[in-house]
C-alpha cells in the first residue's frame, strides 16, 4: 500500500479536526420521535417513519434493506449504520461505491474524514490535495492509498467475474484476517454477520480507480464486476424474504435497484409482493422527475413498493437517521431477531 507524504503545515491545519462519528447507543431519541408525533411538516412526517421502521422490526415475517446515497457516511452517520447491522436490524444493504469504499473501507484503513469550510479557495484545497464533500474534507493522498488497497485485493483473487457483492465481501474477509486499523466498519461488520452488500455502481468510486489499475497492469489475468448478477442476486433475496422493508437514505440507484427486484421476480416467473414497509430521507425536489426524489406512492404505479405503510420525509439525513436509528435501538424490537443471514444464499 502506498505510504501517504508528510503534510505540509498548510495541509496539517485544514486536515486536523476529524469528523467524529455519532454513537446512537448514548442518548434517547424516543421522547424526541414521540413529541414530533404531536407536531407538523417534517416532523410529524419523521415521527412516522420511525413508526414504520419499528414496525418493519416488530414484522417476525419482515427482511429489511438498506439503502445509502449520498454522503452521510462521511459526514458522521457510518457508526449509526454500523450499530444497526451489530445489532440485527439491517438484513442487506444496497450503496453507492463512495460510501462503502470511499467512506467506510477508506477509514476502516486507518484514514479520517475531517471537518472543513465549504467558502475556501477550492483550487488552494486542489494545490494541497484536498478534496471537499460541501463541508468535509478528505486527503487525496490517503483516498488514493485506499485504491492502492482495492488493488492489492483484486491482484490476490482468481482472475473471473464478480458480483459487487462477493468483491465487497473479500473485501471485508481481508479486512478481518488482519488488515484493519480501525475495528467496527460497516464492511468487516457486514461479513462477519453474513449481511451483504450489493453497490450496482461499484466502480463509480475508489474501488474503480484500483479495479482499472488491476486491469491495465494484468491485461490476460484480471477479475470482472458482473452487474448484471448484482441484480439477479438482489432479486434472489427479495424472492427468499418475502415480505420486505425498505429505509432508503437518499435516492439514486441503490434506491431503485432495491425497488426494481419486485419486477425483475416477476420477469423470472415469481410471485412476490410489492414491498410491504418503504421509507425515504431525501432533499430532491419531486417535480423533475429523477428516481431520487420520486415518491413512493409513485412506486406504486410501477408495482414496487405497496402504499399501506410508506413514508417521505424530506430532510437532510444526516439530521434525521440519528434520531430514527436511536428511537428504534431504545425501543428494542430487534432484540430476537432473526438474522437473515442473506450471504450465505451465495455461498
Amino acid at each position: 500500500m502506498a505510504l501517504a507524504a508528510p503534510k505540509n503545515s498548510v495541509k496539517a491545519d485544514l486536515l486536523s479536526t476529524p469528523v467524529e462519528h455519532i454513537d446512537i447507543t448514548t442518548f434517547d431519541a424516543r421522547p424526541i420521535i414521540d413529541a414530533m408525533g404531536k407536531m407538523s411538516f417534517t416532523s410529524r412526517d419523521l415521527s412516522r417513519a420511525a413508526g414504520i421502521f419499528n414496525m418493519m422490526l416488530k414484522d417476525e415475517k419482515c427482511s429489511t434493506v438498506l439503502t445509502l446515497a449520498g454522503s452521510t457516511s462521511a459526514g458522521g452517520c457510518m457508526q449509526v449504520y454500523v450499530e444497526m447491522v451489530k445489532r440485527g436490524m439491517i438484513d442487506a444493504i444496497v450503496s453507492t461505491g463512495a460510501s462503502i469504499v470511499d467512506m467506510d473501507f477508506f477509514e476502516a484503513l486507518g484514514f479520517k474524514h475531517y471537518q472543513g469550510n465549504p467558502f475556501l479557495d477550492d483550487k488552494m484545497l486542489r494545490d494541497n490535495y484536498i478534496d471537499r464533500i460541501y463541508d468535509t474534507y478528505i486527503d487525496e493522498e490517503d483516498l488514493q492509498a485506499c485504491d492502492h488497497a482495492i488493488k492489492e485485493i483484486a491482484d490476490s483473487l482468481p482472475a473471473k467475474p464478480y458480483s459487487s457483492r462477493e468483491f465487497i465481501r473479500e473485501m471485508g474477509k481481508w479486512l478481518a484476517a488482519g488488515n484493519a486499523k480501525k475495528k467496527d466498519s460497516l464492511v468487516q461488520t457486514c461479513y462477519e454477520m453474513d449481511v451483504p452488500i450489493f453497490c450496482p455502481a461499484f466502480t463509480d468510486s475508489s474501488a474503480g480507480f484500483g479495479l482499472v489499475k488491476h486491469q491495465v497492469e494484468r491485461p490476460d489475468n484480471h477479475l470482472t464486476i458482473d452487474s448484471i448478477r448484482d441484480f439477479r442476486e438482489l432479486t434472489d433475496i427479495k424472492i427468499a424474504a418475502g415480505t420486505t422493508g425498505l429505509l432508503m437514505v437518499g435516492g439514486g440507484v441503490p434506491k431503485n435497484f432495491v425497488q426494481d427486484t419486485v419486477v425483475c421476480a416477476e420477469i423470472l416467473g415469481k410471485e412476490v409482493d410489492m414491498h410491504k414497509y418503504a421509507i425515504q430521507i431525501t432533499v430532491a425536489d419531486v417535480r423533475d422527475g429523477a428516481c431520487s426524489s420520486s415518491t413512493l406512492k409513485e412506486a406504486c404505479s410501477w408495482g414496487k413498493v405497496d402504499t399501506a405503510y410508506e413514508q417521505m420525509v424530506f430532510a437532510e439525513a444526516s439530521s434525521v437517521i440519528p434520531l430514527m436509528a436511536s428511537d428504534a435501538f431504545h425501543r428494542g424490537y430487534w432484540k430476537g431477531r432473526k438474522a437473515r443471514k442473506f450471504a450465505k444464499l451465495f455461498a
